[in-house]
Parts: structure tokens; sequence; C-alpha cells
């Protein structure tokens, strides 16, 4: 291509700085709120979707790293969560410390400079410590203190990461309170009051004990999304659990089949009803890739015409699944050449693009280059929807693709 359109980024990650919470947090919970601590390691495993690491005793031998320490929870910074820069061979299962991660992986500045270096004007950016959708401080036992966190998170991502010093450059996603949909329906529009724009849900709800989508449960939630224009997104993990196949199986095998969880979410959501009930609602998934997108969408349909009198969907999905899916789905990528190739099936204005720094599945630096030769195909106005237009629109952006919320430049 002759040019590349500046990526708008919707999947990237921030790896939070240690002093989000003590900073944000009453004084009475500085001590006992989410914390770092410098531990050696015990051991760590990741098998069958199951990540189990083992925080050891001051003195202890085992390679040092910095943990995040909350209630009962001791979770290490991992190779995994910082990975961009390092030879493919050479990324392993370890525990690291800040020093030993790049420094765009938490600092606005470097953050920047990175996304200079890899052609990105803009991303959207997932947290590492509650997870992909705040499960950490739903599984806390202390609520009041878990909804504290999740609003100081909120504040530390709009305010900070997103805030002047980024020039509208960072997108804010926010967290909810999973575990109270009136609650989650409040921090939704507190935060949408201040231009926020997307809020972080998980993939499969009941996988963290929580009511499906197929239960009216979420609806104060879904109408706070409806009427503030608010996109739920949801990365692959956020059900807390990988795909996999058995106790056993190598790391490789889910991340084979990484795209398995947003397939079945997918599913969920589009024999749900609720994009019948709430006509302005919009989802999206992150890291799902899109190449398998268009056989769901043909079984749905079938599905729908052939078997929706017994299959409990006929006087609640009132239209073909693929019809729901062009209104209010959406699939992002950074790595899927099969997708592209048979975009016509799943749908132009459908598709996002990512790069998932600083993952060990990331792009970076070469985000550009690998849609070069993905998007060769395509013509540029359809190029150019898909690395930046379909963002600007769907996150409501500058026509320029900067957050136009209080830490804009714009």
């Amino acid at each position: 291509m002759e040019t590349f359109p500046k990526i708008i980024s919707v999947d990237d990650h921030t790896v939070e700085p240690p002093n989000v919470w003590r900073d944000r947090l009453p004084a009475r919970y500085r001590d006992t709120g989410p914390r770092i601590v410098r531990a050696p390691l015990k051991e760590m495993t990741f098998l069958g979707g199951r990540f189990a690491p083992v925080m050891g005793a001051p003195g202890d031998d085992g390679p040092i790293g910095d943990w995040w320490v909350y209630e009962d929870l001791h979770r290490p910074l991992t190779r995994l969560d910082t990975a961009v820069g390092y030879d493919r061979d050479e990324i392993k299962l370890e525990v690291i410390t800040y020093e030993q991660m790049r420094p765009g992986s938490f600092s606005v500045p470097d953050r920047l400079a990175d996304m200079d270096v890899n052609h990105v004007q803009s991303a959207l950016c997932f947290p590492t410590f509650p997870r992909f959708c705040g499960q950490t401080f739903t599984e806390a036992k202390d609520r009041e203190l878990g909804l504290l966190g999740v609003r100081a998170y909120n504040d530390w991502m709009v305010e900070e990461w997103c805030g002047p010093d980024a020039g509208g450059r960072l997108i804010p996603l926010t967290l909810i309170p999973l575990w109270d949909a009136r609650l989650a329906a409040a921090e939704v529009r507190r935060n949408a009051a201040r231009g926020v724009r997307a809020v972080a849900f998980s993939e499969i709800p009941p996988h963290l004990g929580l009511p499906s989508i197929h239960t009216d449960e979420w609806d104060p939630f879904l109408q706070a999304c409806d009427e503030t224009g608010t996109v739920i997104a949801m990365h692959i993990g956020s059900s807390s659990r990988m795909p996999s196949t058995s106790a056993d199986a190598p790391p490789a095998v889910g991340s084979t089949i990484t795209f398995a969880n947003c397939c079945f979410s997918m599913v969920d959501w589009l024999m749900s009803g609720k994009f019948e009930r709430f006509p302005n609602l919009k989802i999206m998934y992150a890291e799902g890739q899109i190449g398998w997108i268009p056989y769901i969408l043909e079984r749905a349909d079938v599905v729908w015409e052939e078997n929706r009198g017994w299959g409990g969907v006929a006087d609640k999905v009132l239209r073909p699944p693929s019809e729901l899916f062009a209104g209010h789905v959406f699939g992002c990528f950074f790595d899927d050449a099969f997708g592209l190739r048979n975009l016509d099936s799943i749908g132009v204005g459908n598709v996002l693009y990512e790069t998932d720094y600083p993952h060990s599945d990331s792009t970076w630096p070469k985000s550009r280059e690998v849609g070069e030769a993905q998007m060769g195909h395509l013509a540029p106005d359809v190029v150019e929807r898909i690395v930046r237009g379909n963002a600007v629109d769907l996150l409501g952006l500058t026509p320029d693709g900067l957050w136009p919320g209080p830490g804009s430049a714009a």
C-alpha cells in the first residue's frame, strides 16, 4: 500500500503503576487494598487454562518478582504481561519486577512513544491486575472495599492514564462492580458523564458465578449502556477461564482456541433477545479474531429459521441472528488473514483492528506491516474503516481519532 491509515487499536493493555489504589483509597484501606510487594516465587503453573502462582516468604529461594497483594490474592507480574521487545523464543512464564518490563507498559509518555513506533494513533486499554473485566474485585470478600477499588481504578483510568498528558490518544475503558447490576449501572452513568464510552464485561458471566445474560438480572446495567451509548467490551479470558481441553493440556492448546469463548458468548447474545429490548446496545470482542464468525452466523440463522419453535427463542429473537450481528456486534483482530479474505461474510462495518501491546501475541512494532500484508487486497476505503473509521464511530472519537473527553487536546 502507498499509505496505511494511522491505527486505532481497540485492544491494548495497561500494567497499573504500584500506587493506583494506595493513592485513591481511603486511609483506612491503604494497607489492605491492592498493593505491590516484592517477593520470591515458590512455584507457578499454567495448565488446562488455569494460572496458579504461589508466592514465597521473604528469604526463600526463587526468582524475585513484584506481586499484587489483595486479601488472599497474590498475583505476580509476569513476562506474559509485558513481552514486547523480547524475542518470541525468549518469552517464558516467569515473574518480573517493574524494572524488568518495558516502561510503555505503565508509563504514559513511554506508551505514546511506543505507539509512535508502531504507527498507532490511539488505543483502548484493558486492565492487568483487576483482570479483563474486574473479576479481582468481584471475587474479593469485602464488597465495600471492592466497590472503592473499582471506582479508584476508573478514576485513575480517566484522570491519569487518559489524562491531559495523553492528549486524547488513550481511550478510557472502565470497570463495573459485577456483583450488583444497579451499582454497575450507576458506575456506567458516572463515567459516561465524563466522556467514557466503553466498559469491560465478562464474555461468559456464569463462569464467574454470576447470572447469565438470558436472565433479567443484567437489565439495569444494559439499560445504562443503551442510554449512554456505552460499548460493552469483552476480552478473551474475561470469564477467568481460558478455553482448554484437559487439565494437563499445555498453554499452546488454549492459545490456539482462544476465540472459543467469544464464539460461545456471541451466540448467547444473539439468542438472548437483549438486542431487541435494548436497540442501541453495542458489544465488541477483544482479541477474539474474526475468521470464525461467518460459519457461526450461518449456523445461527439456520437454527433460528428452522428450530426457533422449540429452541426457546421464538418470542424474543424476532430477526435473523446475522441481522442482529450486523447492527450490534463487533469482532476485533490483530492477525487474521483468513478472516480478511472472508470479510464480505462478516461485514466491513463490524470489524476493528488491534495491536495487543504489550502482550506476547502483540504485533508491535510491526502492526502496520502486518496490516499491509493482510489487507493489501482490500480497497483503501475499506482499510480505512477497519483500521480506524469503525473505531471512531463506535467509541465516539473525534474525526481525528482522539478521545474528546477531559484529557483530550482536541
